[in-house]
């Protein structure tokens, strides 16, 4: 993905270079790629070929990163720290780090409408829509906006889990579907189990992330720990406490699992990436 990503990226000695030396900054050298590392699995258990998810690999981490940009501004969660280093604005300037946002979330769009991105027109088009929709007010801009609007508020868990479900699992679902999409329409229930799949896993990555923030330290979160208990963020350690929440990401996990069944061996690597959500440290 590193390859990909820098392939697609603007060269910094391309005009305006300050900004494309920005987008690269943010995009590259960092992160867990789990997003991309989805849509490749997705495409493997349909038998989609690589080459063509990998445009929507790339499409939907690019939008991820435009996301992280935006929060990490003052006028949002207001961060110095994002994967390891420096966040844009830091590093450059406020301006510079959303107009960053606002190219990446352009540049995705281009990379999925690329002609080897699929391999008919009418499904390609329904990718774009997708991953539109996704991004927007009814997927992870919707989600971040709810977040912003309850902090410092208590939160039922049905409350917790709408605002989830659109500001993280949106583009989860959509890293699943796109890269299924990659090789056609999938079946409908190929489809099923890959949206059953995305939604378990991304409530469960979004339960981890909010165990990690409290447990981790800044070093091995690559960003800075602690921010949503000091914010006032609703998290699920609002709800319950670490050993609860480990639990209930165990259970969405076996949910996850269950949903790929359909796929047999062709599934591993979606199974082996639902493992990593629980078990990672970062």
């Amino acid at each position: 993905m590193e390859t990909a990503l820098a392939r697609v990226l603007p060269e910094p000695v391309i005009a305006p270079e300050k900004l494309h030396a920005a987008m690269r900054y943010a995009t590259l050298g960092g992160g867990k790629r789990i997003r991309p590392m989805l849509a490749f699995a997705a495409g493997e258990a349909v038998g989609a070929d690589p080459a063509r998810v990998e445009h929507a690999a790339c499409a939907v981490e690019l939008i991820h990163v435009y996301s992280l940009t935006h929060d990490d501004m003052p006028c949002m969660d207001d961060d110095d720290l994002r994967r390891g280093k420096p966040t844009c604005h830091v590093q450059f300037d406020e301006a510079t780090a959303l107009l960053v946002g606002d190219a990446l979330q352009s540049l995705a769009f281009e990379t999925l409408a690329g002609a080897e991105a699929c391999v008919d027109a009418s499904t390609q088009v329904a990718m774009l829509a997708l991953l539109a929709r996704a991004s927007g007010s009814r997927g992870m801009a919707g989600g971040q906006a709810v977040d912003l609007a309850a902090t410092g508020q208590s939160l039922e868990l049905a409350e917790l889990e709408f605002m989830h479900i659109h500001k993280t699992g949106a583009l989860i679902e959509a890293a699943v579907l796109l890269g299924a999409m990659s090789g056609g329409a999938p079946s409908a229930a190929a489809r099923a189990g890959l949206e059953r799949y995305a939604h378990c896993v991304g409530l469960a990555f979004q339960v981890m992330d909010d165990v990690l923030d409290a447990e981790t330290d800044t070093a091995t979160l690559g960003k800075t720990a602690g921010k949503d208990a000091a914010q006032g963020k609703a998290t699920y350690l609002t709800l319950m406490n670490a050993k609860e929440a480990r639990a209930y990401a165990g259970e969405l996990i076996a949910d996850a699992l269950a949903a790929i069944a359909l796929f047999g061996a062709a599934g591993s690597r979606l199974a082996d990436i639902a493992r990593f959500i629980i078990e990672r440290r970062y």
